[in-house]
């Protein structure tokens, strides 16, 4: 059985940094895909960003240059590192998996999510 584990979310000011974690087990996780996103309240679900497992990144343009996943095989771990935070990236945080492509629509499985509220 598939599961992810997301944690690290917490209050944090505007121009604040922020480190989330999703452990992962049930998947083999060297081989997947994985990817994060963001809910806030009223609102969608919306894509942040991902890393196929080639280590290559992609991110939605309103995080790019402040926003940094990366992943530990051997620990079966991706993090995800927020730097510069903006009252808009306020949202539960979840973790995804990609079982083939890295469309959204593709995302078999997600975590429970993890709070971040950037505030003042």
């Amino acid at each position: 059985q598939v599961q992810l584990v997301e944690s690290g979310g917490d209050l944090v000011q505007p121009g604040g940094s922020l480190t989330l974690s999703c452990a992962a087990s049930g998947v083999a996780f060297s081989a997947t895909a994985m990817g994060w996103y963001r809910q806030a309240s009223g609102k969608e679900r919306e894509w942040v960003g991902n890393i196929h497992s080639d280590g290559t990144t992609y991110y939605t343009r309103s995080v790019e240059g402040r926003f940094t996943i990366s992943r530990d095989n051997d620990k079966r771990t991706k993090v995800l590192y927020m730097v510069n935070l903006k009252p808009e990236d306020t949202g539960v945080y979840y973790c995804a998996k990609y079982p083939g492509g890295t469309r959204t629509i593709d995302v078999d499985t997600f975590g429970q999510g993890t709070q971040v509220t950037v505030s003042s």
